[in-house]
């Protein structure tokens, strides 16, 4: 949904509603770039991008259905198989939310989305239509719940800075290390290339 609260809210808020295509349904957590487009994590296993600037229609009234702007969305399936017999673009990947380092506060470009991969045990970052896995390889059972960026020295480099993230099932004794095992924090670093120091 769009929201344009008008010169006299509620009296003159217009609301306009978008929905994905056929092939991506129920998104979750999404975030917007510097540029307006909004990235979603959808159940389907894909991460959706709307761009209302690309839309060719009428944006409200009667043909203003919630589908009236397939050309806005973009769908990109999650890194991992899909459902058996299930012949629908996507993957079994159940990402929760999507956040966008709108400023290349992380290192892999501005405006880079990056979701929460609980079926890979990782993080999602879409760069230049690929997806780039960051993976925490221990202990297994990396379940991200948000994400976050922190520069500690703006002319650090890239040791002060970093992407923050939770690691949060509701069944914690899940993971790796069974019972007792509780929820942690995840920080991840990018060289800029592998010998940087």
């Amino acid at each position: 949904m769009r929201v344009n609260p008008g010169s006299n809210p509620p009296a003159t808020a217009l609301t306009e509603i978008y929905q994905p295509p056929a092939d991506g349904y129920s998104p979750r957590g999404m975030d917007i770039d510097s540029n307006g487009v909004v990235w979603a994590s959808l159940a389907s296993g894909h991460l959706a991008s709307f761009d209302r600037g690309k839309c060719k229609g009428p944006l409200n009234g009667p043909t203003a259905t919630g589908k009236h702007c397939p050309e806005g969305w973009t769908l990109y399936p999650y890194p991992g198989p899909q459902f058996r017999g299930v012949t629908a673009s996507g993957s079994a990947e159940a990402s929760y939310y999507t956040w966008v380092d709108q400023f290349n506060t992380f290192g892999l470009g501005a405006n880079v989305p990056i979701s929460t991969g609980n079926g890979n045990d990782a993080l999602l970052a879409l760069v230049d239509g690929t997806f780039i896995v960051l993976r925490v390889p221990y202990p297994m059972g990396f379940y991200a719940k948000g994400m976050d960026v922190r520069i500690d020295d703006p002319n650090g480099g890239w040791r002060e800075r970093g992407l923050w993230s939770t690691y949060g099932t509701r069944t914690p004794f899940h993971a790796e290390g069974g019972k007792g095992t509780t929820s942690k924090v995840v920080y991840f670093q990018l060289r800029p290339d592998p010998l940087a120091r």
